[in-house]
């Protein structure tokens, strides 16, 4: 690979992106020839190796974010836990968990992640889906099924819905940012929306 100069200013920019340290962005850049898009997916895919290591790690600390919205109309509250009191206190922690009350009071998830949808409603939504394919082969039919359930899941499940802020990124990979960020597993544990007039 050839070797090229790498600005101050393109660390900068990755750095700003990323929230990566300098030497990361460096290297980063560095492998992916200065291209600004390759180097941030690189991070991501180094982020998130490092963010699964932590995974496991208890999360007893935390913060219940709320956020309210159109005069009073919708309300949040999300419990967000991390290892330490000293990392709920950060600001990065503070923003993640203010972004995600947000998120879920614009994009409405019903659940946390997948594995809490009640296995009957996945029964339910496999015979829906195939009942719409049944004419097509059947080789095919669940490779559909699954696909139509990988949809279902990002339009209910948070942690795989698109960020309403950024489309190109999940609410999964914003919470796997700030682990690598702050170093610390970080979980979302519950959430509640309200919608004035709406009941459950």
């Amino acid at each position: 690979m050839s070797t090229m100069a790498i600005s101050a200013g393109e660390v900068k920019k990755l750095r700003d992106a990323t929230g990566a340290g300098m030497m990361e962005c460096k290297a980063a850049l560095t492998e992916a020839n200065g291209d600004l898009e390759a180097a941030t997916t690189l991070l991501r895919k180094r982020g998130l190796a490092a963010a699964t290591k932590k995974a496991g790690r208890s999360t007893s600390e935390g913060l219940i974010g709320h956020y309210i919205h159109m005069g009073g109309k919708i309300g949040v509250l999300v419990e967000i836990n991390c290892e330490s009191d000293f990392v709920a206190r950060t600001d990065k922690f503070q923003e993640l968990t203010k972004e995600i009350a947000m998120h879920i009071a614009a994009a409405s998830p019903i659940y946390v992640r997948r594995e809490d949808v009640p296995a009957e409603n996945v029964a339910r939504e496999k015979d829906i889906y195939r009942d719409q394919v049944k004419d097509k082969p059947a080789q095919v039919v669940d490779k559909i099924v699954e696909g139509k359930l990988n949809s279902y899941y990002q339009q209910f499940c948070l942690l795989e819905q698109a960020s309403v802020r950024d489309p190109n990124v999940t609410i999964q990979q914003l919470v796997q940012d700030a682990i690598r960020i702050l170093g610390e597993n970080i979980t979302v544990a519950r959430f509640v929306r309200f919608k004035v007039g709406e009941h459950a």
